[in-house]
């Protein structure tokens, strides 16, 4: 067995691996950037070294860097987690070359397998069900158009060399194709330093399904069941699922089956994924084969009871598999939700500062994995992964309350995130019957999310939480000397809760001198049962029998309240008060309709327009790079260019002016 691991990556999955290695008793080594030195994978290590500047490019994917930290440590293995060298057989090749030990497949498999286009040519090869396409590289975008005619659209460009939803676009029409394969090249050339696309049907009502392989050097090879990855914006997995509520046992027989057939076509040996898109009528068709550890291998780790990342490292020291597929089982559900710092509201963009207040939630059947800690910082260098929230439960019913009860718990300030769209996402109806496509945040959400679109039980819930804080808020103050006016000495029972802008108000009334809390509104009245303590940012309680957590944050008569999706802005005013805002002016929000701002922070990668330029609606104006995906940015309206205020290659923050318009 190794003596000493390093890995060769950040955040919450080389946190993962740390566990997994002390567990086991191995040595842990740590690599970090500038941005990273105090971050949480490097305080977990038992060593650390330091690779480079924050520029990835600069530090995680400078091969020569991470030999260095192994042979400064004397590490006689690396796990790459995923993302970065974890697929690059460069590396692996170097790695070798040095002695020391890849886990991970091997040379040939990451090779064959990263390239789509040769991929899916072993995998017809090997019997394995694959998508009609033209599966030679693509010329230019005319040759695209030209293809694409041929195979019918809709149709899937896609960058051979890609993943992660990177380098792909969908196109209806020839006018889409030639953008798309503009876009489609130029993210492939900055992700994966390859331009070469290829082009493949696009399925329509798919479900994306991908069967969990583990092979080890003795010729042994397992399928550990299958993870539902359907529920996807931009391509990129939101939610995913052990098991399939999908699929029967004999497709998922058959799917394991064309998965271990693809797998020894290419002499694999470590843990991998092969994807699958399957249609309503469960004809499934190959995607690709993932040569590393998946970002939703907990959930199959949870189904299974095993950790696949011991299995990597013990199949990597030449160890056996030691299971059979017999021996493989499936029990119970389990859920995973990715926490993003993102903001829902403003296209899920990213975001990026200091994590203020930070506090995961726990409990029965409750995990989570992540990279951060309160005080920490999400860099604008990295995919903004806040962290991997599991749940399991002994059936879907039972996974999917854990994890909404959990979303609730979450707490997470300094940063925008995307909690609440994810509560939303497990309280929509069509998630709840399990009916999914890879279109169902398109299909559900087409104008963007918004708290508005999401359902609530009982809309008084927060009215009445509110309520019950400010009583307790007032009574104390009531006792402390100057903390309130002159006429509220006496602290009033009777309150209005002002919602939605004050368009929504409700008359309750509230007694904290009987337990539990006696509150009444609408004529319907609620018994609240808590030992919420005034400064805690969780309202945990028993309200007319159920349970409920709220997230509160507290400005004077303001309440920001969060719960089941649902984001309030709540005001708890006496009447009097209540009665004078209504004679409030409106304060108008500027006009912002003259600029071009930038909507996320990133690189302002291309600008094409010039003062004097005139522009008519939908033209590109600019494009921004994010976290490696390029975002095309285009007029809305036509209009005469007044001013410049940005130039190519600057590094832009969120709201910027970019263009003002006459």
């Amino acid at each position: 067995m190794f003596k000493k691991i390093l890995v060769a990556n950040r955040g919450e999955i080389a946190c993962r691996v740390f566990r997994t290695a002390k567990a086991m008793g191995i040595g842990t080594v740590a690599v970090f950037s500038d941005a990273d030195r105090d971050a949480l994978h490097v305080t977990m290590a038992d060593e650390a070294v330091h690779i480079g500047p924050s520029a990835s490019a600069e530090s995680y994917l400078v091969i020569d860097k991470i030999i260095d930290a192994c042979k400064q440590t004397g590490a006689d293995a690396v796990h790459p987690g995923y993302g970065f060298l974890s697929e690059n057989k460069t590396f692996c090749e170097a790695l070798d070359a040095a002695g020391i030990a890849f886990i991970g497949p091997g040379v040939v498999a990451i090779e064959s397998m990263g390239d789509k286009i040769t991929s899916k040519l072993i995998a017809e090869k090997a019997g394995v069900n694959t998508i009609p396409g033209y599966t030679d590289v693509v010329k230019d975008a005319e040759h695209a158009v030209e293809i694409s005619n041929g195979i019918g659209y809709p149709v899937m460009l896609k960058a051979s060399a890609g993943g992660g939803g990177k380098g792909m676009r969908v196109a209806w029409n020839e006018e889409e194709c030639r953008d798309g394969f503009e876009r489609a090249t130029n993210e492939a050339r900055s992700s994966f330093g390859d331009d070469r696309v290829f082009i493949e049907k696009f399925i329509q009502e798919p479900r994306h399904i991908e069967i969990q392989v583990m092979a080890d050097s003795h010729g042994n090879a397992i399928y550990l069941g299958e993870r539902e990855c359907s529920i996807q914006r931009r391509h990129q997995k939101v939610i995913e699922e052990a098991p399939s509520p999908f699929l029967t046992p004999e497709v998922r027989k058959a799917m394991g089956e064309q998965a271990i057939a693809l797998a020894k076509a290419v002499d694999y040996k470590s843990a991998g994924t092969v994807e699958f898109i399957a249609d309503a009528n469960m004809n499934f068709y190959f995607l690709e084969m993932n040569t590393r550890l998946q970002v939703e291998h907990p959930v199959t780790e949870l189904v299974t009871g095993q950790d696949l990342v011991e299995l990597m490292i013990r199949v990597a020291a030449g160890e056996k598999l030691p299971l059979t597929q017999d021996e493989v089982k499936l029990n119970g559900w389990a859920i995973e939700t990715r926490v993003y710092a993102e903001d829902p509201f403003r296209n899920f963009m990213p975001s990026i500062g200091r994590l203020v207040r930070y506090s995961p939630p726990t409990g029965e059947g409750v995990r989570v994995d992540t990279g951060v800690y309160e005080g920490g910082e999400v860099s604008m260098f990295y995919d903004p992964m806040i962290a991997k929230l599991i749940t399991y439960g002994k059936d879907r019913e039972e996974a999917t309350g854990r994890m909404v009860d959990a979303l609730d718990a979450y707490y997470i300030r300094g940063v925008s995130h995307n909690i609440s769209f994810l509560n939303a996402l497990m309280m929509h109806p069509r998630f709840v019957a399990g009916k999914l496509t890879t279109n169902f945040i398109a299909e559900e959400y087409p104008d963007g999310f918004s708290p508005d679109l999401v359902p609530q039980d009982d809309p008084a819930i927060c009215v009445i939480a509110a309520a019950v804080i400010n009583k307790k808020f007032r009574d104390r103050c009531a006792n402390i000397s100057g903390q309130l006016p002159s006429h509220e000495y006496r602290p009033s029972n009777d309150w209005i809760v002002m919602t939605d802008n004050g368009e929504a108000n409700f008359s309750v009334s509230v007694d904290t001198t009987v337990t539990p809390v006696i509150a009444r509104t609408e004529g319907k009245e609620y018994l609240v049962d808590t030992d919420w303590k005034l400064g805690e940012p969780l309202f945990k309680a028993t309200i007319n029998g159920k349970p409920v957590c709220i997230q509160v944050d507290r400005d004077g008569w303001l309440f920001k309240m969060f719960h089941r999706g649902a984001e309030k802005e709540v005001y708890v005013v006496t009447p009097q008060t209540a009665e004078l805002s209504q004679h409030m002016p409106i304060k108008e929000p500027p006009d912002l309709s003259k600029f071009l701002i930038s909507p996320m922070p990133g690189l302002l990668v291309k600008l094409n327009v010039k003062v004097g330029d005139e522009v008519k609606a939908g033209e590109e104006l600019a494009v921004i790079e994010a976290m490696k995906m390029e975002n095309s940015l285009r007029a809305i309206s036509d209009g005469v260019v007044k001013a410049v205020t940005a130039e190519a290659g600057d590094s832009l923050m969120v709201d910027q002016p970019i263009v003002e318009f006459e």
